[in-house]
């Protein structure tokens, strides 16, 4: 599986682009003149101003940190998640509200995503002892994302809430990008959140799936199944481009200090020799995309002053401070903690 979505394929992911409609609304709401923001992730008025017009999944994400950044609030996506009639989500939110029980629903929940946002892949997990879903993306960087995964992550659990009539709690919440402790978050969903994690999961005890969904109801479940399943017939299966998964299986490995060619080649389902002539192809090598991602992210790291220096070196796959400061000199001729200092 993992291998067949290595392949490298001329798709772009595309959404219905229902979260990016709502950061424009939020703008303008605060008075903000939102063109040269729409200009500036490739999106038009015409896009956002028609829902049935589907967006490109990168244009989306850049267009909610464009509004994040002007509006100055660093949990847009968790806060967009919170205010919105869920019925916005069409009918993916009917064929999960019409379910017969909380664990059906998340397992359509996460069979039917894809169908409205091709850059991410929800998987449903189960063990003994507990029930979620995992979000992965797909042919688009990982890396500096958190608005878009932070309102699907809040979405997901108040969709749980509203369909039992219940209020729920989550029992574990992870996210693969980096932010010092959240409160608010931690408030929400009843947990300890965990940041720069291996994985962007919501996880519930076990016996929450046999709850039964207030507003189940089984002919409508029926319809929108077939619907969704005749939808997924039509689409071809949207591979993401190899350089993106590898990008996103370095950015989960790195903080573990296991970002090589044959960790990264076994995540994917392929050999080593099979990664490096596939990266050939598209001129790349797997030392070069290492060294850029750990650059790129140590910029974005620099600037976030609740980060030390080891703590980023960590985070970078580096033994100690000293290796992560002399190949930071290298790349731009200065240590980190005066590149640092020039970013105050």
């Amino acid at each position: 599986m993992l291998a067949d979505r290595s392949r490298r394929q001329n798709i772009t992911p595309m959404a219905t682009g229902g979260i990016a409609r709502l950061a424009c609304a939020f703008a303008e709401d605060k008075g903000i003149d939102v063109e040269p923001i729409l200009r500036s992730s490739r999106l038009s008025r015409k896009q956002i101003s028609h829902p049935q017009i589907r967006l490109e999944v990168r244009n989306q994400i850049k267009f909610l940190a464009l509004v994040a950044e002007t509006v100055g609030d660093d949990f847009l996506g968790f806060h967009l998640s919170q205010d919105y009639d869920l019925r916005e989500m069409g009918f993916l939110y009917y064929v999960t509200a019409s379910a017969d029980t909380l664990g059906d629903a998340l397992l359509r929940c996460a069979r039917y995503s894809s169908v409205v946002n091709e850059g991410l892949r929800l998987t449903l997990r189960k063990t003994s002892k507990h029930i979620g879903v995992g979000f992965e993306y797909e042919g688009v960087p990982r890396r500096f994302e958190q608005h878009q995964i932070e309102f699907l992550v809040g979405t997901v659990m108040r969709a749980c809430r509203q369909i039992t009539n219940r209020n729920l709690t989550a029992e574990r919440v992870s996210f693969s990008h980096w932010r010092k402790t959240a409160p608010e978050l931690k408030k929400f969903f009843g947990c300890d959140i965990r940041f720069g994690a291996d994985a962007d999961v919501v996880m519930f005890p076990s016996p929450i799936q046999d709850i039964v969904v207030a507003s189940r109801d089984p002919y409508l479940n029926s319809l929108l199944i077939q619907y969704y399943e005749e939808a997924l017939a039509r689409r071809k299966a949207h591979q993401s481009a190899l350089s993106v998964n590898v990008e996103n299986a370095i950015s989960v490995l790195m903080p573990h200090g296991k970002a090589r060619m044959s960790e990264v080649a076994r995540e994917l389902g392929i050999s080593p020799r099979t990664l490096a002539r596939r990266l050939s192809s598209e001129g790349l090598t797997f030392a070069s995309m290492l060294q850029t991602l750990r650059y790129d992210l140590a910029k974005r790291h620099l600037a976030d002053e609740d980060l030390s220096i080891s703590k980023i070196a960590w985070l970078l796959g580096y033994q100690d401070i000293s290796s992560f400061t002399n190949a930071f000199k290298r790349w731009t001729g200065k240590p980190p903690a005066a590149v640092r200092k020039g970013l105050q």
